[in-house]
């Protein structure tokens, strides 16, 4: 893609980079060392925060206070997903016993993720920060890798609690194994603790990020080449796109529920 093409004064992949990076600071904040400043990337998950406890806290408000006795409406759309969630996630993984336990996590992973996904897709966010663009907070390798953090630490608390402290670090291994072949399986073992959490991290955080690079990549022949019939094929072709990531962005909140929930179950079931 050529750097000398210019759109707005700048750069077709200057402006790629600038819609899909967090590098622009709305609200420059710091406590010591520490860089805590307010980017696009923090009011997307804000947005997508409210957007999730407006949907499930106000339809659910009369249902709480028991003005009617079963789910209608929204509400009754929101609890199929929810026993959907609970049914093919939750149990198979962590079991029947412990899904009461560990549901409202892996729902709470389940619904923000899959919200942040779409609202990345809603053209109206991309006028925040000037238009520089909204983009899926997703696509932001330190939200996911927080929630990556999330479910590392979910597996021990899962497996102490299940097993007790040196129970969870015995069952790292499986038993019965000849002892000099445990200087090779621990130490994979030790490793794969930590890499569970990272491909959780990069997985969801270069899909959502691909997504963004295609579908403006596709863009960028109307403003190179200035051509009626470029620009009718690649808005096309995007319209299509969009459909894909529609589905992209629940198979991605759905696999990261998924392989959290693998991970957990692993811990409290370790033999199975």
């Amino acid at each position: 893609m050529s750097a000398g093409v210019e759109e707005a004064g700048k750069p077709i992949g200057a402006k790629i980079i600038e819609h899909v990076a967090n590098s622009d600071v709305m609200v420059p904040l710091s406590i010591g060392s520490f860089d805590i400043s307010i980017t696009k990337h923090v009011i997307m998950l804000w947005i997508a925060a409210i957007v999730l406890m407006a949907l499930f806290l106000i339809p659910t408000h009369r249902y709480r206070k028991g003005d009617f006795s079963a789910p209608r409406g929204f509400l009754n759309f929101l609890e199929t997903i929810v026993g959907w969630v609970r049914s093919a996630i939750v149990i198979p993984n962590v079991g029947a016993s412990h899904a009461a336990t560990y549901a409202p996590l892996l729902m709470s992973f389940f619904f923000l993720i899959v919200t942040m996904n779409i609202l990345g897709l809603i053209p109206i966010f991309n006028y925040i920060n000037h238009g520089h663009g909204g983009t899926t907070a997703t696509g932001n390798v330190n939200l996911t890798a927080a929630l990556a953090i999330i479910t590392f630490f979910a597996v021990i608390v899962a497996g102490v609690k299940e097993h007790g402290f040196i129970g969870h670090w015995k069952n790292i291994v499986p038993g019965g194994i000849p002892w000099p072949v445990m200087f090779i399986l621990i130490p994979i073992e030790i490793m794969g603790m930590f890499v569970r959490p990272f491909a959780l991290t990069m997985r969801l955080a270069a899909n959502m990020t691909a997504g963004h690079v295609a579908m403006l990549a596709i863009f960028a022949p109307i403003f190179m080449l200035h051509n009626v019939y470029v620009g009718v094929g690649s808005v096309a072709m995007n319209v299509g796109i969009t459909f894909l990531e529609m589905i992209v962005c629940v198979v991605q909140a759905y696999v990261f529920t998924l392989l959290s929930a693998v991970f957990i179950g692993m811990s409290i079931h370790p033999h199975h």
